[in-house]
């Protein structure tokens, strides 16, 4: 059998797909991708063992070239004999499914990371739902990656009910919590590394976050929550990811992300997060908008208490007063909740990990997949 991913960048492979690739081409399954170009890209498909092509996916609408990587998308699915073709986010799900639907791939599966329509308003809200009830249109399924998510899906009548699915408790891949997200087999001497690296000593508390460094993902909130906290000399605030132009931090804020000393920041990190999840004492997404935010999963599976907000998504993704605590948008609420869990130790990290174990394990999450293939 023949599975085509579709992806806008490759920085998502390793967090949708990831340990799939290898885990589907020992049971005969042939891996393939289309994505746009990357220098990681070819060095990361001899590793996994997959084919690819790159072809421009831009989050932007661009007709002219959004038109070249569809055709280019067939083209590829001719060649390769395609029987499944699977689109992830919204970009690519959409080219996706219309070149699946135009070549009549058998089956069409477009994964629903989220709906980034939820923080849009007028015309370009109108636009991106349109985006994903085409998408939607050309599946033949749709994969809801949380509970909240095929909720609001059905609400706002993306697609019929009934073609709409979600793979056991949620997200798209699960997480490696046997030998990647396990504090017991982290390499401590890359733990000690890094804290030389970034000046951050044992008696530090360090309040964490990994992902895009975007308004969305609620990062000026959690800057400005910072600052209540920065009375106490031993807090720092490590920030794991990129900057993007895209629903960009305003200019203050990044001055500050860069400037401050009690400010970590690491700009992309390519594999090796487990590492920098050993660093934090607390994670923090305190998101507008999530599908299923994998990064609370994995800071969970390493044991850390987190902080999130009730949101479609990060609702699903703790539960509360137990791996974790919900928050407002508010500075003030988030610093509260973060202060909860450094002076009180209100959450015990391992009940996190036990709970992610159970539900969120990736060979469970794979299980759920082939049985879809199939």
């Amino acid at each position: 059998m023949n599975i085509l991913h579709v992806v806008n960048i490759y920085f998502v492979l390793p967090y949708f797909i990831g340990g799939q690739f290898k885990y589907f081409k020992s049971k005969g399954y042939n891996m393939n991708v289309a994505c746009s170009p990357s220098q990681y890209l070819d060095s990361y498909s001899k590793e996994q063992g997959f084919n690819y092509i790159e072809t421009p996916i831009k989050r932007s609408i661009s007709i002219k070239d959004d038109l070249k990587s569809i055709y280019k998308i067939i083209k590829f699915i001719k060649r390769q004999n395609i029987d499944i073709i699977v689109g992830h986010t919204p970009k690519g799900g959409l080219l996706s499914m219309i070149a699946g639907w135009l070549s009549r791939v058998p089956r069409r599966i477009y994964f629903r990371h989220g709906l980034v329509y939820e923080t849009s308003f007028g015309l370009k809200r109108q636009i991106l739902i349109t985006v994903d009830r085409i998408a939607s249109f050309c599946a033949t399924e749709v994969i809801c990656v949380s509970k909240s998510v095929l909720e609001r899906s059905i609400q706002d009548k993306l697609c019929k009910p009934q073609k709409q699915f979600i793979l056991g408790e949620g997200t798209c891949n699960g997480i490696d919590t046997e030998f990647q997200f396990n504090p017991s087999k982290v390499n401590k001497e890359n733990i000690e590394i890094l804290r030389k690296k970034y000046g951050i000593k044992d008696s530090d508390f360090v309040i964490g976050y990994s992902g895009r460094l975007v308004r969305d993902k609620g990062i000026e909130e959690l800057v400005r929550a910072f600052d209540l906290l920065k009375k106490s000399e031993n807090c720092k605030l490590l920030l794991v990811g990129m900057f993007e132009d895209r629903d960009s931090l305003s200019d203050e804020i990044k001055e500050r992300i860069k400037r401050d000393s009690q400010i970590i920041y690491t700009g992309l990190i390519n594999g090796g997060m487990e590492n920098y999840y050993s660093l934090m004492n607390v994670y923090v997404l305190p998101s507008y908008r999530e599908g299923f935010p994998t990064g609370v999963l994995e800071a969970q599976a390493m044991c850390l208490p987190v902080i999130t907000t009730r949101v479609t998504g990060c609702c699903d993704s703790i539960v509360e007063g137990m791996t974790g605590l919900f928050a407002s948008h508010s500075p003030k609420d988030i610093a509260e909740k973060i202060d909860c869990i450094r002076v009180n130790h209100t959450i015990d990290g391992d009940k996190g990990r036990e709970w992610v174990v159970k539900n969120f394990d990736s060979c469970k999450v794979w299980e759920e997949i082939e049985k879809l293939y199939q």
